[in-house]
């Protein structure tokens, strides 16, 4: 399987499934993780993406992660970068290697500050930052973050977009949503963001439910917005974990299916490195 750049996968292929994964901290769960990864390339994703971790924790493993995935699977991958506790020659670094590694995809993020956080010196602050000083000196494929709900940090929806369309035009491929539930949300959005200017794919992005904690820290997390049919439902499985996940993987599947019969570019997987949910929605895509 050929790598290729998010650009031509998007412009190639009517509908692209992608998959997020986190760097584990141990050595024993690299490898089970990179198995996962192996196991799913049978499956035939178009791409997957490794995040940067809190604070740029995980920085040495993204690169790892990102170019081994490249070289031994032959799966195209994409390493997020993020501003948060990254210098300019940190980030150069990492870049210098990706390119090294044969990678040509970043995912170029403003990143959550952590509690107290202290920008080091010559930090970049914002995903346009990151985005335009990559474009400078690299020849990397970039894609963005956006938010259909709007950031938590954002004055307004009508700034918020205003940020978004300063983000676009700094040279971004393609824009992947953060999670939502209801999509009304999505659809109302791409509106938004197409009479703005925007022409970029806007790639919808999915995390099932995978129990009711997690949807609980998710939910506060993000702010997203509980259609009633949804919450109705998870309030009769209580806390029950297995339960809880049968409604979220169903749920996901009914809003993946929804989106791509109304014209969505694809669907990006927040997986949390739990991938029996995701595979079952995915396999469930691929035979419709």
């Amino acid at each position: 399987m050929p790598t290729m750049r998010i650009s031509d996968v998007y412009r190639r292929r009517r509908r692209v499934f992608s998959f997020e994964f986190f760097p584990p901290k141990t050595d024993e769960g690299f490898r089970s993780l990179f198995r996962t990864i192996e196991k799913l390339k049978i499956r035939g994703p178009d791409f997957v993406s490794v995040t940067w971790g809190a604070g740029g924790s995980t920085r040495r493993k993204t690169v790892e992660l990102v170019i081994q995935i490249q070289r031994e699977l032959g799966i195209t991958a994409v390493a997020h970068l993020s501003c948060i506790n990254s210098t300019p020659e940190q980030l150069a670094e990492a870049l210098d290697e990706l390119v090294a590694g044969g990678v040509e995809n970043i995912l170029a993020l403003g990143g959550d500050h952590p509690p107290g956080y202290k920008p080091p010196p010559g930090a970049f602050s914002y995903a346009n930052e990151l985005s335009t000083f990559i474009g400078s000196r690299w020849n990397f494929d970039i894609g963005g973050a956006c938010y259909p709900e709007t950031h938590p940090l954002a004055p307004s929806p009508e700034a918020d977009l205003e940020n978004l369309v300063r983000k676009a035009n700094t040279g971004m491929k393609v824009l992947i949503t953060q999670l939502f539930f209801d999509n009304d949300c999505y659809f109302e959005f791409l509106e938004r963001a197409r009479a703005a200017g925007i022409e970029q794919p806007i790639v919808p992005g999915i995390m099932p439910i995978i129990s009711a904690t997690n949807f609980k820290r998710i939910t506060a997390m993000c702010r997203s917005r509980v259609p009633p049919k949804l919450e109705a439902q998870l309030r009769e499985v209580a806390d029950d974990d297995a339960e809880t996940m049968e409604v979220g993987v169903e749920w996901a599947m009914q809003q993946c299916g929804d989106l791509l019969s109304r014209g969505a570019p694809g669907i990006h997987f927040y997986t949390m490195n739990k991938s029996p949910a995701t595979r079952r929605i995915f396999e469930s895509l691929l035979n419709r």
